[in-house]
């Protein structure tokens, strides 16, 4: 029986990096398309994956990293260019004969959303389902990793963001996606054509998460909307860029200049309106109906972390 092949993008970052090791933990045969040779691709190597260069918007590297792939998962950051990313996947993806692909799109994809960003992952997604190639959409609300890329605020006592007081979400573990994704290219059939909101166990407004993560840290933890502007000058993480999704802040160089920030910054001003009005709330069951367990709440994904913010 022909082992079934497996192709991974955003495999540097959260929900693809949780996938792959998922995957790999069921021995499946996992091929990762990775930007750029790194310490990341080179941990994908050594834990049995394997590695391909490229990038999505470059159509070759893109055939040749589906050739002989069975199922999919497609994961791009927030920064131009998912329309045409998203059309030369398919293409290629109805080319090698793919069952499935596993979308990663946001919460707040719509075809009349004020951000940029969440407008054209709505048209990714429409893409998808032109093609003819079995689509699953899958729509998170922000994650609990953005807890971690604020870590050195945290440090300090505060969490600082654009966003109101009195808007609520349920943060979004990685690991718990990627449970759900694994799941889906596993077993696919049954979710052909559906959209999955994703949310974590318990929607809170941002001074409720300050509050238990201080609770779980054991210092006190506050926290304070500030400017769009203010946030991109105080968040500065020092990680090297990657062509992953990574919540709500993509790419760490994107707040850097040019004309990635400038679509970024359109991005989180038209979020943090949407987020006051409710779009990032709710909660359901599908993580725990398809992952097979319980999303994290809070307080498990920080108690998971302490270390970072220690």
């Amino acid at each position: 029986m022909t082992q079934t092949k497996f192709l991974i993008t955003g495999a540097t970052g959260d929900t693809g990096g949780y996938t792959v090791r998922q995957l790999l933990e069921k021995n499946q045969a996992v091929r990762v398309l990775a930007h750029r040779p790194d310490e990341r691709s080179e941990e994908l190597q050594k834990s049995g994956a394997k590695v391909m260069f490229g990038d999505l918007l470059d159509f070759d590297s893109v055939r040749a990293a589906l050739s002989g792939v069975d199922r999919a998962y497609f994961c791009y950051p927030i920064c131009p260019g998912i329309v045409q990313a998203t059309a030369q996947f398919a293409q290629a993806a109805k080319e090698a004969g793919v069952e499935v692909i596993v979308n990663m799109s946001q919460i707040s994809a719509r075809g009349d959303a004020k951000s940029e960003a969440a407008r054209q992952h709505w048209l990714s997604e429409r893409v998808f389902d032109w093609s003819g190639v079995p689509t699953v959409h899958l729509r998170p609300t922000f994650f609990a990793e953005w807890l971690l890329y604020l870590a050195p605020m945290i440090r300090k006592g505060k969490i600082l963001a654009p966003f109101t007081a009195t808007g609520r979400h349920a943060p979004v573990a990685a690991e718990d996606q990627a449970r759900v994704i694994v799941a889906i290219l596993q077993n696919p059939i049954a979710h052909f054509g559906k959209t999955y909101p994703l949310y974590g166990a318990v929607g809170h407004t941002l001074p409720e998460i300050a509050a238990i993560v201080g609770h779980v840290i054991g210092k006190e933890v506050t926290y304070q909307q500030v400017p769009i502007e203010q946030y991109a000058e105080v968040y500065s993480p020092k990680r090297p860029a990657q062509n992953t999704a990574k919540s709500m802040y993509s790419d760490p160089g994107a707040l850097s200049g040019g004309p990635a920030k400038a679509f970024l910054m359109q991005h989180l001003h038209e979020v943090a309106i949407d987020h006051s009005n409710g779009i990032f709330a709710g909660t359901n069951n599908y993580i725990a109906e398809i992952g097979g367990r319980p999303p994290m709440t809070v307080e498990e994904f920080v108690t998971r972390n302490r270390e970072a913010f220690a």
